[in-house]
């Protein structure tokens, strides 16, 4: 390496140094906590885990199960599948 690379590298590698340290707020700077009452209001939201279904008198859901055959690149797969409805009844 000549003189004015190693010269340019060590001002290229001291300027990323200094910004490492004095460039980048703390840790605790950046995750300050706010007073309670105070800032943005968040509300985290809702989710249901399950789904409610409320069907009309005299219907009920049948349903059809098997066991299909899938080829994928790991190998072949016994897959279950199954299709439902609504009857009345």
């Amino acid at each position: 390496m000549t003189a004015p690379q190693s010269a340019t590298s060590l001002a290229v590698t001291t300027g990323l140094a200094l910004l490492l340290i004095f460039g980048m707020p703390s840790q605790a700077t950046a995750q300050g906590r706010t007073p309670i009452g105070e800032g943005p209001y968040f509300s985290p939201p809702e989710s249901h885990t399950h789904i409610e279904i409320h069907p009309r008198p005299l219907l009920y859901r049948r349903c059809k199960a098997w066991y299909e055959l899938q080829h994928r690149p790991s190998g072949t797969v016994l897959f279950p599948e199954y299709r439902c409805w609504w009857v009345r009844g």
